[in-house]
């Protein structure tokens, strides 16, 4: 224990100076750069904030009179977010904690700015009518997941905590709407859903939740990409006072933001009143407690080989996230 926790000091201490390099190396950039032409961010059902954002056009308000573009790109799943960021297709994706850290492990530029929402992200759904008891009834069974997201890794965080691995069930790869239809069909047991798709499930289909626990939530991490940060700061402060506006409205209207989510989502407003109720949106700012959630999951990406064999997911951790943008913007607002 107390070779751990000096190791874990050491990893703070090495995150900190990393910080303070990057920090360096923005001060030092010109302090007017060039603005981009455009700026690219992605929006998804399960980041309501994003869908206020668009539906407002209020980024487009932010900087259009600069002559930036503001280009949409819908995200289904962590696993597309970042897909598009790691391509140079968006600026800015909207992923669970877990799916960004896996990304910038295995090499990809991702920084986490801000946190859209510190939700109970997913749950294990079955049939209404299903047999299955508990976690142990899956062995042998097919689970439908979308790999590389919160789902899939809250799977395999629920079979480990059940005495499970990942091979112990079949995995069946299924972006989230496929999963619940997939369920619904009864052509997999169980499913790994994500809102609003398991609050429809559960509404319409009347799913079963076998399996909840919000503490394997890795939460909703925005990201953009360590060259964003470097090459326009100032851009990115203004898009995260634009997130900043949308998270205070979702707080003050969210009926509104009820409806916002249902007429781009095509479910009904009541299935997004379901998927709000799991919701969180008090805490934009990354704090210790959002990241003691992506260290409970480094056992147990290591052991499934999520990651390469001997990845310090440690340092990685520290490398991820830098906060200072959020704490300026939300700070600003508070005056």
């Amino acid at each position: 224990m107390k070779n751990m926790f000096i190791a874990t000091i050491k990893h703070v201490m090495a995150a900190a100076a990393a910080a303070a390099m990057t920090f360096a190396a923005v001060a030092a950039a010109p302090a007017h750069a060039a603005a981009p032409k455009e700026i690219r961010l992605d929006y998804a059902y399960y980041s309501p904030l994003s869908l206020i954002i668009r539906k407002h056009q209020w980024l487009e308000d932010e900087f259009g009179k600069e002559g930036v573009q503001i280009k949409w790109v819908l995200s289904l799943g962590s696993n597309r977010a970042l897909e598009y960021l790691n391509s140079g297709s968006s600026d800015f994706g909207s992923t669970s904690g877990i799916s960004a850290l896996v990304s910038r492990a295995n090499g990809y530029p991702v920084k986490t700015v801000y946190i859209f929402n510190t939700q109970e992200a997913s749950a294990l759904l079955v049939p209404k009518d299903s047999p299955v008891k508990n976690i142990a009834d899956l062995k042998g069974k097919k689970v439908a997941a979308t790999k590389g997201t919160d789902p899939f890794f809250f799977l395999l965080r629920t079979l480990h905590a059940s005495g499970l691995r990942k091979n112990d069930v079949e995995v069946v790869h299924l972006q989230h709407p496929d999963g619940r239809i997939a369920l619904e069909q009864g052509r997999v047991h169980a499913w790994a859903g994500l809102d609003p798709h398991m609050a429809a499930s559960e509404l319409e289909a009347g799913s079963r939740v076998l399996y909840r626990n919000p503490a394997f939530s890795s939460y909703g991490f925005l990201n953009t990409t360590d060259d964003f940060i470097a090459r326009y700061p100032e851009h990115l402060k203004r898009v995260l006072k634009v997130y900043e506006r949308a998270r205070r409205w979702a707080i003050a209207n969210p009926e509104d933001t009820a409806r916002i989510v249902a007429d781009e989502s095509k479910l009904s407003v009541p299935v997004i009143r379901q998927q709000l109720t799991r919701a969180d949106f008090s805490k934009p700012v990354p704090e210790k407690f959002h990241l003691d959630s992506l260290y409970a999951t480094v056992p147990i990406l290591l052991d499934e080989e999520i990651v390469k064999k001997g990845t310090d997911l440690r340092k990685f951790i520290g490398e991820l996230v830098d906060d200072r943008f959020a704490k300026a913007v939300v700070q600003a607002g508070n005056q």
